[in-house]
């Protein structure tokens, strides 16, 4: 059952002043109520997975606005050393990793997305740019395979052991996030047109997806969802040297919106 968001306005009740006659005890009382309506609208029920501590999603009106502090709610060696979530690097090492750190770097990475509550396919595609392109489950942002001027590779030598690392403003992933997803159906996040991210396997069939359209979305019920609907999956393919998977590297099947 999805959960349900109710918001209702307030009533306001103007009791006009009465008026008592010296010689009479009679009394007049007009009263007047304005109710407004009850407005009750729904979440997919794919929202309660994000972590509550770093993400803040609510409805308005027909949209969904996701609100994120950019922060990952799990180990990464791009935390500084005092950190509590701070892991030694394992897949790269210190010398290859970018300078910033996510807890000092003085930067506010917080953001929202709004996307309809009910997100359509779009007429054609549209291709994904640099910078954020979702938002993953645990706070932090969704990466397409380029970095920079150019694709992944030569950067790839600097990402952590779930595929993320910080180039240049905040932390945020390019390939498929050990640190909750791996090989599996889970949900990775959402995606700005909309449309929600799942791992390489599908929860229709409990196996890699062969339906998958260019950029790895196909219509079938979720783990979320009894009814089919539209969805991405991580494409089960290896991407060049980094023997790893891309999380997601478009075209966008939907309008994306912004992530400001």
């Amino acid at each position: 059952m999805k959960n349900q968001f109710i918001k209702i306005s307030a009533v306001s009740i103007l009791l006009l002043s009465f008026t008592v006659s010296c010689s009479s005890s009679s009394s007049s009382l007009a009263q007047e109520e304005e109710l407004t309506e009850v407005i009750i609208g729904t979440l997919h029920d794919a929202f309660a997975e994000f972590d509550a501590d770093e993400t803040t999603i609510y409805l308005s009106g027909a949209n969904v606005v996701i609100e994120t502090t950019g922060l990952p709610n799990h180990t990464t060696p791009y935390w500084s050393l005092n950190h509590s979530l701070y892991v030694a690097p394992t897949v790269t090492s210190a010398s290859q990793m970018t300078p910033t750190r996510i807890d000092t770097s003085g930067r506010d990475n917080s953001s929202t997305l709004t996307v309809s509550a009910s997100s359509d396919l779009a007429s054609s595609s549209t291709s994904t740019q640099l910078g954020a392109i979702g938002i993953a489950v645990s706070g932090a942002y969704l990466y397409n395979d380029q970095e920079g001027s150019g694709a992944l590779d030569a950067a790839a030598s600097s990402l952590d052991y779930t595929g993320g690392h910080i180039g240049p403003t905040d932390y945020h992933y390019h390939l498929e996030p050990l640190a909750f997803s791996n090989d599996d159906e889970k949900l990775i996040g959402i995606i700005s047109d909309g449309f929600f991210m799942y791992g390489r396997k599908c929860n229709a069939n409990g196996t890699y997806p062969i339906d998958l359209d260019a950029s790895g979305g196909h219509t079938s019920t979720t783990q979320h969802a009894t009814s089919a609907e539209y969805h991405y999956h991580i494409i089960n393919q290896l991407y060049s040297n980094t023997g790893r998977y891309i999380v997601f590297a478009g075209p966008y099947q939907g309008t994306p919106n912004a992530i400001n």
